[in-house]
């Protein structure tokens, strides 16, 4: 009842500042970040001006109508922002005048063409659990740039079939996996944190937060950490070089890598999770060599970046609001309900289905080979699911979003991206129990979405040696 009257005192306050900078004729990204909040203070909503799309923006089917053709990239990742909360102004995408379902014309889930959008959580949630209307072929089909045509392993794979591969990974990710992990996965950052504690700095995302979980996940697979800085640049390449011709040299480069990779660990078979999938079988039948591919490009492609960009946005929200880092320290016990409220607030990837039939949806006409992405940018700030959305609480108790995705396709690496984050936070306050802070001067502008901070200085008092 308390948080319900404060969501409408805090409501009343946000629109009556809203008004003041109308007056003011201050539209879009900057009434948002005027708007921009505090969670102590107890965020509202942002707004930001959702525009039909240019006249220079793609072709669209000709089924689609024309007044849904909006330019919505500020909510997909592509609009820089410096709010401490980047992913405020998708709340104009959930405010009752926005249409339910949208379409946006640009190359999205790693397509090459647009996709009808839907922002509710509802909605979303449909989309992620009605497998007999959305599937997921051709989900992250990066590989399709230079001619090949097998899945993605298991994300692109429908029912029946998803369910054989999710079985088959499924014993390396469980909880009680993680907890065996877990030594070696302290081990990694404690040591990575003991290396620069008594300096008083860090780049935390460029020299901490972009090592520390490729590192793990290299050592899971078996690849060597000395390819490390080119399995990054690859992979920018893939999920964020425009040209279609850079992006075809980076696929066909890795997939030169991982052929290669699964031939030595089919030669030399080991204790790791690349060689597990590379000598794999399914029912007594021996893994054919695109099924083995399928699965070491998926989780290559998954493995190195989720993490690594929710430690950045992370610390910069920590660097940001003192009055949270602080609570997180002082009060240890509540870490794990914190990294959920990380992970719900920093929603970093928007994922797509292809539609199976023609169907109609909140009074508009979608055909079967269309394509709908779910805005989880959106949908994890739904007020019909999360009371007072918009603010930070490390203590949230009911906290299902969408970050790791949904339905039979939730994120294979969830309990271990999860495991990093606690490990991290125990980890970060246990050696440095000083507050931190964003280095003054620093870039705090942020892409929200992946691999959207490069760089983050940040910095902490250092007693002297005595």
């Amino acid at each position: 009842m308390l948080s319900a009257v404060l969501c409408v005192m805090l409501g009343g306050l946000l629109t009556l500042a809203f008004v003041l900078i109308q007056s003011f004729r201050l539209k879009g990204i900057m009434a948002a970040v005027l708007l921009g909040c505090h969670y102590s203070e107890g965020c509202g909503s942002m707004n930001q001006n959702v525009q039909n799309a240019p006249a220079d923006a793609p072709a669209v089917p000709p089924h689609v109508p024309s007044e849904l053709v909006l330019d919505t990239r500020f909510g997909n990742g592509q609009v820089p922002n410096n709010l401490i909360d980047p992913y405020g102004p998708t709340d104009a995408l959930l405010d009752p005048e926005s249409p339910r379902i949208h379409y946006y014309p640009w190359p999205t889930s790693g397509n090459q063409h647009g996709a009808w959008v839907v922002t509710r959580y509802e909605d979303i949630r449909r989309v992620y659990e009605d497998n007999e209307l959305f599937s997921s072929e051709g989900v992250a089909q990066f590989q399709a740039l230079v001619g090949e045509t097998w899945p993605s392993i298991p994300l692109g794979v429908d029912p029946p079939d998803h369910a054989k591969y999710r079985r088959f990974l499924n014993p390396w990710f469980t909880p009680v996996a993680m907890r065996a992990m877990e030594p070696r996965i302290r081990e990694i950052i404690g040591g990575m944190i003991a290396e620069f504690a008594d300096r008083g700095e860090i780049d935390i995302a460029h020299d901490f937060g972009r090592v520390f979980p490729v590192r793990v996940f290299l050592n899971l697979m078996g690849l060597p950490f000395s390819m490390f800085d080119q399995f990054l640049a690859w992979e920018w390449d893939i999920l964020h070089e425009p040209q279609i011709e850079k992006k075809a040299i980076a696929v066909r480069a890795i997939l030169s890598y991982l052929r290669a990779f699964i031939a030595e660990k089919q030669d030399s078979p080991d204790d790791t999770l690349g060689s597990f999938i590379a000598n794999g079988n399914i029912d007594g039948k021996p893994l054919d060599p695109e099924e083995v591919l399928g699965m070491t490009w998926f989780l290559w492609l998954g493995g190195l970046d989720t993490v690594a960009s929710t430690v950045s946005q992370m610390f910069r929200r920590l660097g940001m609001d003192q009055p949270l880092q602080e609570r997180i320290r002082a009060n240890p016990e509540i870490i794990n309900t914190a990294v959920e409220e990380f992970l719900r607030v920093q929603p970093l990837v928007n994922s797509g289905r292809k539609v199976k039939r023609d169907f109609t949806w909140h009074g508009v006409d979608i055909k079967a080979g269309d394509w709908v992405t779910v805005y989880n940018s959106a949908g994890n700030f739904d007020p019909q699911q999360f009371d007072c959305p918009r603010t930070f609480d490390p203590e949230r108790k009911v906290n299902r979003h969408f970050t790791l995705s949904g339905g039979i396709h939730l994120c294979l690496g969830a309990h271990l991206a999860r495991r990093e984050l606690r490990v991290l936070l125990d980890e970060w306050f246990r050696r440095i129990p000083a507050p931190f802070h964003i280095k003054p001067g620093a870039m705090t502008t942020v892409t929200p979405g992946l691999l959207s901070i490069r760089n983050l200085p940040i910095e902490w008092a250092v007693e002297p040696v005595t």
